[in-house]
């Protein structure tokens, strides 16, 4: 049975409806840079992920070829995940969507190093015919953080953020949104 993420770190892929205190260790992602409104069709987000799964999908499947990386198992590929920021501002602006800029990723295990990497951007341009290098391999660790399901329209996340935000100073602790410590949305 393949290795799942999603059940295997409950903790962090399917939370609870309320906010909750939870340590994000150090992850190994794909990840890719961008700005923009992400519902635009064809825009660059929508290229992005194109981008993204097409690395995750051939490091995933890299067991079927004359490619062997070490300590390799199989894997179902992670959910995407997305950090999201808007220069100038603490928090965020849903109705400016224009003004997102956005880190998209997808996990990968701790096993895909540098040269696997290279190795899968190599052979997906080769079979792709795209421009996969904006795709990086990046690690991030987010340390402690608060976080919650939301469910309902994206639209309404904003009630959803707020209730993180109250939790998070019930139990003595402020946001700290930075260059590095961003919403995460998975």
């Amino acid at each position: 049975m393949p290795f799942d993420f999603k059940k295997e770190y409950r903790d962090l892929y399917q939370p609870k409806a309320k906010p909750s205190i939870v340590e994000v260790p150090r992850m190994r992602f794909l990840t890719v840079e961008g700005a923009g409104d992400p519902n635009e069709e064809d825009g660059t987000y929508s290229h992005a992920l194109s981008l993204l799964y097409g690395i995750a999908f051939t490091l995933k499947m890299s067991y079927k070829t004359d490619y062997a990386i070490e300590g390799f198992y199989e894997y179902v590929v992670p959910p995407l995940e997305g950090f999201w920021w808007q220069p100038g501002l603490k928090g965020v602006d849903y109705a400016d969507k224009a003004s997102f800029n956005w880190v998209s990723a997808i996990r990968v295990p701790e096993f895909v190093g540098e040269a696997d990497f290279a190795w899968a951007v190599e052979t997906a341009t080769a079979k792709k015919k795209l421009d996969f290098s904006p795709v990086r391999l990046t690690e991030i660790e987010e340390g402690l953080c608060v976080q919650c399901m939301h469910i309902g329209p994206y639209d309404d996340e904003p009630a959803t953020v707020d209730a993180m935000h109250d939790f998070a100073a019930a139990q003595g602790y402020v946001p700290d949104f930075s260059d590095v410590r961003r919403h995460h949305e998975i």
